[in-house]
């Protein structure tokens, strides 16, 4: 069975940006999965980034491969909002220079071995690690409340399960949720034919500000705003340094996180939702399944009906829902309401068995929801795995990305930076 040094399970963002800087610090790495998959299969077709593009490069310890870098090399359009398809050729790009040797195979099983890891795979022998990066996504935490837990997936299912709503084409669909999926997710409905109507517990629908007013006001609101573009003139500073958000009391973290991320819309989406049927203030309390169809009763006692229910309810962290977790591993493992508990470097209880995007948040903070939270994950994963010092105040952002890297960004390569 084969030694390595570090293997990362997920090639993502965070799983891309790991293997990069863990290359350029020496250390042998291996990364398991398929490149940027969920963006195209676990998302629609159509939607956009929220994100703003400065805030939505990929970390790179050279600097120089950015979106702009990108486009530059590509020939791509710089469209913003970008679109969906644009970040996941971006992220393609990105995983061809910097680790274009993964091996797009299953990781089935992990396990605690003398010295590391085991890890099992679906096809080929296993592998023994001394350390190992779970970046493995979101996709098996999507949530469902229970409502609508046991009905079949012709009348209800997840936004994470679809990468095309026109499946929904001349169908009435009710959209659970007031955030950016449920929002992008009614429009595209609309657009495509579909007759969706938003369904929210939350009285009023909140709309991020426009990037684009001219008045001399907006422009100072945005200089106070963190240039991670997560969060607001408080808790977005409290969020772009996730190592010192991690020395937050608890109940402190915690209010940070739920601040950042509460449902709330794209300022560029109100256009298309003008035709689009919206409840607000309310919530379902019963559901009534007959002829292919499904009737929802609603906490004012209303029955509205529909062909199929949308759920865009988010996601909730339980790492115990990542099936190659072996149950002993998952037994050491100190949990808090499903999100493992980390240490510098993302690094778990279990020495050497470290956890980036959304497991991270709970410790980290709201920035490891976003692709802007590679900056700091990235390098704390390699400066931990190297042995070199943490520094609490480092932001998750490096304000040179878009430019190309000069001779100082890159005679260091052979360490770790950023």
């Amino acid at each position: 069975m084969a030694d390595i040094a570090v293997a990362i399970l997920g090639a993502g963002p965070y799983g891309l940006a790991a293997a990069n800087y863990l290359g350029n610090a020496g250390i042998e790495t291996r990364v398991f999965g398929k490149p940027m998959s969920s963006w195209l299969e676990n998302m629609p077709a159509g939607m956009r980034l929220r994100s703003r593009r400065r805030s939505s490069h990929i970390a790179d310890p050279d600097l120089a491969l950015s979106i702009d870098d990108w486009a530059a090399a590509t020939g791509a359009s710089s469209v913003e909002p970008m679109p969906l398809e644009d970040f996941y050729a971006y992220g393609r790009w990105y995983q061809e220079q910097a680790v274009p040797d993964v091996e797009n195979r299953r990781v089935e099983g992990i396990s605690i071995a003398t010295g590391g890891f085991t890890l099992n795979f679906d096809v080929g022998e296993p592998l023994s690690a001394k350390r190992v990066v779970v970046a493995a996504g979101i996709s098996p935490f999507a949530y469902k409340p229970e409502l609508f837990r046991e009905l079949p997936g012709q009348l209800v299912s997840h936004s994470a399960h679809h990468s095309d709503l026109g499946v929904f084409s001349g169908k009435d669909v009710m959209v659970l949720g007031a955030g950016q999926s449920a929002l992008e997710s009614a429009a595209l409905l609309h657009e495509s034919g579909a007759k969706p109507t938003i369904v929210a517990r939350t009285p009023h629908l909140r709309w991020l500000p426009p990037h684009d007013r001219p008045d001399r006001g907006a422009r100072i609101d945005d200089a106070l705003l963190p240039p991670t573009d997560v969060g607001g003139k408080v808790t977005g500073w409290l969020a772009a340094a996730p190592g010192g958000c991690r020395r937050l009391p608890e109940d402190i973290r915690a209010w940070v996180l739920a601040r950042c991320t509460a449902p709330i819309g794209a300022d560029w989406l109100r256009s298309r939702l003008e035709d689009v049927p919206v409840e607000l203030g309310r919530t379902p309390t019963a559901i009534e399944g007959a002829g292919g169809r499904i009737a929802v009763i609603l906490d004012d006692g209303r029955s509205l009906d529909f062909d199929h229910v949308l759920l865009c309810t988010g996601y909730r962290v339980d790492v115990r829902r990542y099936g190659f977790l072996s149950p002993d591993l998952v037994a050491r493992l100190e949990l808090v309401d499903g999100s493992p508990r980390l240490g510098p470097g993302l690094e778990s209880s279990i020495p050497g068995l470290h956890f980036a995007g959304a497991p991270a948040a709970t410790s980290f903070g709201p920035i490891m929801l976003f692709a802007v939270g590679t900056w700091y994950a990235a390098p704390a994963i390699a400066r931990r795995i190297t042995g070199r010092r943490q520094r609490p105040a480092h932001f998750a952002y490096r304000p040179r990305v878009g430019r190309r890297a000069n001779h100082s960004a890159r005679q260091d390569r052979a360490g770790v930076r950023g």
